[in-house]
């Protein structure tokens, strides 16, 4: 494996504690995906969000865990590297809502973290 696909696998790594952190309401790998710092900013119901982590964990934390049966739904739609930056572009399922997901990321102290969320809900 070559230290670029090694790269993108951490990250995806990274973006897979968020997706099923999310989905299974699991604060731990929540917290580790995202840096404390971070935020969760898009429109959700015509109203905009611009949330920390501690108010987004509590509005997952309160919809509450999908069933352990559910295999989270998230796809990579692209994926760019540039030495410790990363942003990454997904479609995500959560608690039967799609979203799009632009997430930028930081390699700090050799562990890529989610800096910042923006996203788009796909009301239908």
């Amino acid at each position: 494996m070559t230290t670029d696909s090694a790269e993108k696998e951490s990250v995806k790594e990274a973006v897979k504690h968020y997706v099923e952190g999310m989905v299974f309401a699991d604060e731990a790998s929540l917290r580790k995906a995202f840096h404390p710092s971070c935020r969760i900013i898009g429109h959700f119901q015509k109203a905009l969000e611009w949330l920390s982590l501690d108010e987004f964990i509590d509005a997952i934390k309160t919809e509450g865990p999908a069933a352990k049966e559910v295999k989270p739904f998230w796809e990579v739609i692209d994926l760019d590297i540039t030495g410790d930056a990363a942003a990454v572009k997904i479609i995500d399922d959560y608690a039967g809502m799609r979203f799009t997901d632009y997430l930028s990321l930081l390699k700090i102290d050799d562990r890529w973290v989610i800096i910042n969320k923006l996203y788009y809900y796909h009301e239908s």
